[in-house]
């Protein structure tokens, strides 16, 4: 029979997992793909027994063995940490003492590529494992896609979800956003003290200095309600110049008109606009949810409302704390 002779960078190519046994096991060469299986230390020099371990057929203990069973595939187990399992095939070398052994990894294959970084540069053109590799980075390539495509669609959610529960303006929460936080509190029995807030003079301020100066009042407005409040308040805007204020857990009426308070003496201060200033103050209207049996979104805010127009009568740029006196006046 000729003889075919390969030179090494052939056999790596044709072979990446093979290797080169002397009588003695000594692994004299490797394929590049089991080289990266065995980095520290490399196999090189080392004895093949040391290195795998062979569970079928039994009994298989030197190259001599190996050769004995004429071609049959063999069951190893790497010896490292991983303990991957591998399949075998040995011949004899012609011309020369030795065995070459052509491996692969089996079933095997997909905790490989993860556990050793292999691609598919490191398999034989022909081998089946290409294949499935194939579609291995297929899969990861459209989960990959899958993944981004979700979070863009969630992150598009997020942000209609927040604009539409955003004043545009001021970029407070809107109406929506208040009947929700206070819907939640209701149904979840929270404690919760509530105030309505209403400018005074805006109008004069539109007629007077026009719709720009308006917008920069409210926005200055929206400012001051945020610095006055907690992180865990909520601050919006239900009209033109009205808003509500939700403070979470918080029912102690002297804490709430100390809070009222302040926000009435910074409205006071003119706020500059082109050179001119914006005279407005503030009204409020407060009341708590400890003072209803069973608190109702609507009679709440209406008697807040109440309380709201009370200050009004007092003379405006002043706090009024609902009460049953104020519903009776009202009669």
């Amino acid at each position: 029979m000729e003889k075919i002779c390969l030179t090494r960078p052939a056999l790596a190519r044709l072979m990446p997992m093979h290797l080169i046994l002397a009588p003695n096991g000594e692994i004299l060469q490797c394929g590049p793909t089991i080289a990266k299986l065995f980095t520290d230390p490399s196999l090189l020099g080392q004895s093949f027994f040391d290195c795998f371990d062979v569970s079928r057929p039994y009994n298989m203990m030197s190259v001599a063995d190996i050769l004995a069973s004429n071609g049959t595939k063999l069951h190893l187990s790497m010896r490292n940490q991983h303990q991957t399992t591998l399949k075998a095939v040995g011949v004899a070398l012609e011309g020369q003492d030795g065995l070459l052994l052509d491996m692969s990894f089996g079933i095997s294959v997909v905790d490989a590529i993860g556990t050793y970084d292999l691609s598919i540069a490191d398999f034989a053109a022909t081998d089946l494992a290409v294949e499935m590799l194939y579609l291995i980075e297929a899969k990861s390539a459209a989960m990959n896609e899958s993944h981004k495509l979700n979070a863009r669609l969630q992150g598009a959610k997020i942000a209609a979800e927040e604009q539409a529960y955003t004043d545009t303006l001021t970029g407070l929460k809107n109406r929506r956003a208040m009947d929700h936080v206070l819907s939640r509190f209701l149904s979840t029995g929270e404690s919760f003290g509530l105030m309505q807030v209403d400018l005074d003079y805006f109008k004069a301020v539109n007629d007077t200095l026009g719709h720009a100066a308006g917008d920069h009042v409210l926005l200055e407005v929206a400012r001051i309600l945020i610095d006055e409040t907690r992180g865990e308040d909520l601050v919006a805007r239900v009209g033109g110049d009205e808003f509500v204020l939700l403070f979470h857990r918080l029912t102690d009426l002297e804490k709430l008109n100390d809070i009222a308070n302040r926000i009435i003496e910074r409205m006071e201060v003119p706020i500059m606009f082109e050179g001119r200033q914006c005279r407005i103050s503030t009204s409020i209207g407060t009341t708590i949810s400890d003072f209803y049996a069973e608190p109702d979104m609507d009679k709440m805010l209406s008697d807040a409302d109440l309380a709201l127009y009370a200050s009004k009568d007092k003379g405006r740029a002043c706090n009024t704390v609902f009460s049953a006196d104020l519903l009776r006046q009202a009669s």
